[in-house]
């Protein structure tokens, strides 16, 4: 399990257009480690109760700050900023297209604190850099493997080079499916239970085809047949048919795996010349569906059986 440190130059490079902010003060500052995945009013701590001050989070500026500030004189205004500094803060932002004062400015580059203006409401602005942050912070790791969405089922397809892969995936990309990532599925665990899937940036719309080469699979087939991200709802291992020793023919026994200690529903399927791996791909994601809203074929069937058992038996 992969966390990543969360600089405030991260951060910035990665949400300066979403969040439009602008560094204005303490640009030898940005490697400054933000290390929470949320944001901090500083209302209180201006006014002068430190105790329980969050210095670890960004801190936020809206309306209610800057206009507290402006009602205090310039000394007291000043002693105020010199009581927030004395904190290690990773970086302060300004809603609104609020502006620090140059006292506030001064002290900041003194500091060496990176200071931000942003033109979002700062509720706006709270809420989308706590998502983003939260993502940012997130446990990740990489998988081995293509991923498609398969009708809302996302799809981890695993095995070993050569095995036919990228000639399923492409398959089904034709059959009206979208592609999230090929080769390798970069995976996110959100809130503690969601595993969420995506391609490298480098590479993503790519995919290679043996004997072609690389493909823009966006450029080929449409926007449609590209997905950005999608939850992990099913992992298929493909392995030879020789390899595969024993298989549960029925289906009665899910088989899991684990993800970033999430563990999700995992099929093999046998592959050998001849055998449509799309479809059975296909298949194999409608299953998952059903199962999900709480139809299980095998216990039905099971049960079925039971049924008419002790039908013949009473008789």
């Amino acid at each position: 399990m992969k966390r990543d440190i969360v600089t405030v130059e991260k951060f910035y490079t990665s949400q300066a257009d979403a969040l439009q902010l602008k560094l204005v003060a303490g640009a030898n500052g940005l490697k400054k480690i933000i290390r929470e995945p949320t944001v901090n009013r500083p209302g209180l701590a201006l006014a002068g109760h430190t105790k329980y001050f969050a210095m670890r989070r960004i801190q936020v500026f809206g309306n209610a700050e800057v206009t507290y500030l402006k009602t205090l004189p310039v000394e007291e205004r000043i002693k105020r900023y010199k009581t927030l500094f004395s904190f290690s803060i990773p970086c302060v932002v300004f809603c609104r297209g609020l502006e620090p004062d140059k006292h506030f400015l001064k002290l900041a580059e003194e500091k060496n604190i990176p200071v931000f203006t942003c033109p979002l409401i700062t509720m706006k602005f709270i809420n989308l850099a706590t998502l983003a942050l939260e993502v940012m912070f997130s446990p990740r790791e990489t998988v081995l493997g293509s991923m498609v969405d398969i009708l809302g089922i996302g799809v981890i397809i695993r095995g070993e080079s050569g095995i036919g892969k990228s000639e399923c995936v492409l398959a089904l990309i034709e059959r009206g499916y979208s592609l999230v990532s090929d080769d390798v599925v970069q995976v996110t665990l959100l809130e503690g239970h969601e595993l969420i899937g995506k391609s490298p940036e480098l590479t993503r719309n790519f995919m290679e085809v043996r004997g072609i080469g690389i493909i823009d699979v966006q450029a080929m087939f449409g926007v449609r047949s590209i997905r950005s991200e999608k939850r992990v709802d099913l992992v298929v291992t493909l392995k030879d048919w020789d390899e595969v020793k024993e298989i549960d023919r029925l289906g009665m026994e899910q088989e899991y795996y684990k993800i970033l200690g999430i563990k999700v529903p995992h099929i093999t399927i046998p592959v050998r010349p001849g055998r449509d791996l799309a479809r059975l791909v296909e298949v194999a994601a409608m299953h998952t569906k059903l199962k999900s809203i709480g139809y299980n074929t095998a216990k039905e069937l099971d049960q079925r059986i039971i049924r008419t058992m002790n039908s013949v038996k009473n008789k």
